[in-house]
């Protein structure tokens, strides 16, 4: 059972939370860091990302993630902490200063390229004068796939399990991560003395506004003529798993 975080006023605390977030590990293949810091800094919905730096052999980045403490009621005219029964004015909410959106037309997107946030023209890939004629659709168009908040469709894309740099002794922050409103800051587990998972509701802006569905990024190549697209969005999961859990709905799982 969560503790009660041992707060003494309302504050920023109450509906987000700093917190340094692992990227990619710097022996990786230049690729997968590119494409593993494009995936995780795409998720803006309810994460805003400040500058990705390097520690020792890690690329980390500092966020604050924008998930209300379970314990606020906002309802009345001054927010009102249930825990402990004391109330006040809620500060403004914290911005990084960055620009969260990700698509910014004209063929013009912002990810994480050679070890930094870009914004970069990505074209879309010419195919082949003599190609064969293949199947192009969507397997994922028409999924009734949805996530805990029953948000449907493009639920893989809608959600994330982030990997947070929060040593054990640092107690209170952990319980306030705990107490995060549920489903969208959930099945938080500590990893090791240095750090823990959880997952978060935050979709990517990579995201077609067109259909909410279809991926922004698809068939775009970068400058070095890499595919755009994380390979950790093409690779299906691994279903065999006996921890697997698949979202409600998904056309693979069916």
């Amino acid at each position: 059972m969560a503790t009660v975080p041992a707060c003494t006023r309302i504050g920023r605390h109450c509906r987000e939370l700093r917190v340094t977030l692992y990227v990619a590990d710097t022996t990786d293949p230049d690729a997968l860091q590119d494409g593993l810091g494009t995936w995780l800094m795409g998720h803006t919905q309810r994460i805003s990302f400040g500058t990705p730096y390097r520690c020792r052999s890690e690329i980390l980045v500092d966020a604050v993630v924008r998930v209300e403490c379970k314990y606020l009621d906002t309802a009345g005219d001054r927010a009102r902490c249930t825990a402990h029964e004391y109330s006040g004015k809620l500060p403004a909410p914290l911005r990084h200063g960055e620009d969260p959106t990700r698509r910014h037309g004209d063929d013009r997107f912002t990810l994480f390229h050679d070890g930094r946030v870009h914004t970069l023209e990505l074209p879309q890939k010419r195919s082949p004068k003599r190609a064969l004629p293949t199947l192009q659709a969507n397997p994922c168009a028409t999924a009734s796939c949805r996530t805990a908040d029953n948000t449907r469709g493009a639920a893989c894309c809608r959600d994330l399990t982030l990997d947070i740099i929060l040593p054990a002794d640092r107690t209170h922050e952990e319980d306030l991560l705990r107490s995060r409103k549920s489903p969208y800051l959930c099945k938080v587990e500590r990893v090791d003395e240095r750090s823990l998972e959880c997952e978060v509701i935050s979709a990517c802006d990579y995201l077609s506004p067109d259909d909410g569905i279809s991926c922004s990024l698809h068939g775009r190549r970068r400058p070095n003529g890499t595919d755009a697209k994380p390979s950790t969005c093409v690779d299906w999961p691994d279903f065999d798993q006996e921890d697997f859990v698949g979202h409600p709905g998904c056309v693979f799982l069916d």
